[in-house]
């Protein structure tokens, strides 16, 4: 991280528009946060937009704000996250997320620092840096048209990739007792680790990175058997007894090729399933945004092809 936190530096005093990627979980809005408080807008907001969490319908309007009357139910005018973030610093976590049309105006947006509310014809000058974030290969999302290329360039200014917790463990100590301090205070409590749980913690594969970690810390503080279930876990994994896919069932000598066509397209979706749902820590809402199916087929899907949750298995 000491590269990152280099690149974090020699940026955060300029208005450079910054790209930050890495899986879920790597700790993407700190470095965010990392880059606003070391810039010269620290003293101005810092405002938070999670693209994927706000309908489409309503982005547009989240971002830039709308007039009076240009839309149904728009009963008054409304600022958007770009005129909250004036003199300070606008985060775009999941920037990949956003609908195409909304790709184009964010690019006019970047190249001409104005923008107008939705309804409204008078510009409004930009006056916040830019940062966004992604989880997603973007490079691909271009290749599909997902993704525009000219807002990926405008974009990747400056590109910083965050590493996965399992490849910077020697980061783990720290940001334990990072986590271990600012929940005891949270919670009054005055629990400490012992060097057996650090170790476990610092040998532990963390799929969910800095997320899992924080949520397992806080466990530890809250529950009085917090170390004892995350032992239970760590011993589980050493031994290879965590949860696997069922092995795939054996050809029947009278299946015919299209039956077995059938079968083992169920069993491709079955495994894609079980793969993505582990991935996102059976998050549904968030698999079925992924697999981009309804929350209502997301189920049905997870009922056919009997899967369970880790929790309703224990």
């Amino acid at each position: 991280m000491r590269a990152i936190q280099s690149i974090i530096e020699s940026v955060a005093d300029t208005d450079a528009t910054v790209l930050i990627r890495g899986e879920s979980g790597v700790g993407k809005d700190l470095v965010a946060r990392a880059i606003h408080a070391h810039s010269t807008r620290r003293q101005g907001p810092f405002i938070k937009v999670n693209c994927a969490a706000i309908p489409q319908g309503l982005l547009e309007s989240e971002l830039f704000g709308h007039e009076k009357g240009a839309f149904t139910g728009a009963h008054r005018r409304k600022a958007g996250q770009f005129e909250y973030a004036k003199a300070g610093t606008i985060y775009l976590d999941e920037i990949a997320e956003l609908p195409l049309g909304l790709q184009a105006k964010l690019l006019h947006v970047l190249q001409d620092f104005r923008f107008a509310r939705v309804g409204g014809h008078d510009l409004i000058a930009v006056e916040a840096r830019v940062i966004a974030a992604t989880n997603r290969d973007l490079e691909q999302a271009l290749v599909r048209g997902e993704f525009r290329e000219d807002l990926y360039y405008r974009l990747n200014v400056v590109e910083l990739l965050v590493p996965p917790l399992r490849e910077r463990r020697e980061e783990i100590p720290l940001l334990a007792a990072w986590f271990l301090d600012r929940f005891n205070e949270q919670y009054g409590r005055q629990k400490q680790l012992s060097p057996d749980t650090l170790a476990r913690l610092t040998a532990h594969t963390w799929s969910g990175n800095v997320r899992e970690l924080e949520n397992t810390i806080r466990r530890m503080v809250v529950l009085a058997d917090g170390e004892q279930a995350f032992e239970s876990l760590a011993e589980r994994g050493r031994n290879g007894n965590g949860h696997r896919a069922a092995p795939a069932s054996p050809v029947p000598a009278s299946e015919g090729l299209r039956e077995i066509a059938r079968r083992g397209a169920r069993e491709a979706e079955r495994k894609a399933l079980l793969e993505v749902l582990e991935r996102v820590r059976w998050n549904r809402a968030e698999a079925s945004r992924i697999l981009k199916v309804s929350y209502k087929t997301l189920l049905n899907k997870i009922a056919e092809c009997q899967l369970a949750s880790p929790s309703r298995r224990a």
